[in-house]
């Protein structure tokens, strides 16, 4: 379970982050909600420790990340964490394996066959088993995005967050996408958060989903464009 307890967080006048607080449940998967420029992914990058704040703390299976700043719990919170970033963030001169593969060989003692089978399996659930020697530079937008969330899958973490996944896609590759993250959190119990300014999908994968504005949080009860542009 993660409790994020009245984080907060101004750069100088501006206020980014007001007293925000919520938690996610075992096997739930939490919508932040907003227009660009609001602060999600600083909300993001609060709760994993890769940004400072200025009050309040977030609580992983019961361990501080901000009493534990600097120390092995905190490598331990974040590995238990894959990020599945807006960009992708893929490298280009590694193919598709390669790149799932980089996590378990530079965290895991895994033997090169072990990682060759647990990189098989990944490339099976985001549904490119054929595509293992591709280079990013050939791969859609929208495979791109798989392959960044297989690589998140690499440590299997109980955690995954999703930084904007499906900004930029068309509707079919945007609804591929969004079967696999409701997938995983079904049928591999993976929890997490999303968040996203897109109205479809915070409605089509959120168990709960929370509006941030003006560095408020609330929780949406109805998802409407009315909602969402007051």
């Amino acid at each position: 379970m993660i409790e994020v307890k009245n984080v907060s967080k101004r750069f100088d006048d501006l206020v980014v982050l007001d007293n925000v607080s919520f938690t996610v449940r075992e096997a739930q998967l939490v919508v932040i909600l907003g227009p660009s420029g609001t602060g999600k992914t600083v909300l993001l990058k609060s709760i994993l420790g890769l940004q400072d704040i200025d009050g309040g703390d977030v609580i992983f299976d019961g361990v501080s990340v901000q009493k534990n700043k600097g120390n092995h719990h905190l490598y331990d919170i974040r590995r238990n964490i894959g990020f599945v970033f807006q960009g992708t963030a893929l490298f280009d001169s590694m193919n598709v394996c390669d790149n799932i593969a980089l996590p378990l060989f530079e965290h895991t003692r895994l033997k090169s066959t072990e990682i060759k089978d647990r990189v098989s399996d990944i490339l099976s659930i985001i549904g490119l088993p054929e595509k293992g020697d591709l280079y990013p530079l050939s791969l859609s937008g929208g495979m791109k995005r798989l392959v960044a969330v297989g690589r998140a899958l690499a440590l299997n973490p109980n955690y995954l967050f999703y930084d904007e996944p499906t900004t930029g896609l068309d509707p079919i590759m945007r609804d591929r996408v969004v079967k696999l993250i409701v997938e995983l959190k079904q049928k591999y119990q993976k929890s997490g958060i999303v968040v996203t300014h897109d109205l479809e999908t915070a409605q089509a994968v959120g168990d709960e989903v929370y509006m941030l504005k003006k560095g408020r949080i609330g929780r949406l009860q109805h998802i409407g464009k009315e909602e969402y542009n007051a």
